[in-house]
């Protein structure tokens, strides 16, 4: 309990702060999101040739 209390207290207490978390962690998700998505299609394309 005492890793809960501590999050809690550092980011949850405030709405600012928790908004700023949410916001931040959207904004991390989407990068790695976009990211991993760019991965699979580039795999799943490789040796595919694109017309000019």
């Amino acid at each position: 309990m005492s890793i809960l209390n501590t999050v809690y207290r550092s980011l949850f207490r405030r709405t600012s702060t928790f908004t700023l978390s949410i916001v931040v962690g959207v904004v991390l998700f989407e990068r790695a999101f976009d990211q991993g998505a760019d991965a699979l299609f580039e795999h799943l394309n490789q040796g595919v040739r694109t017309r000019e």
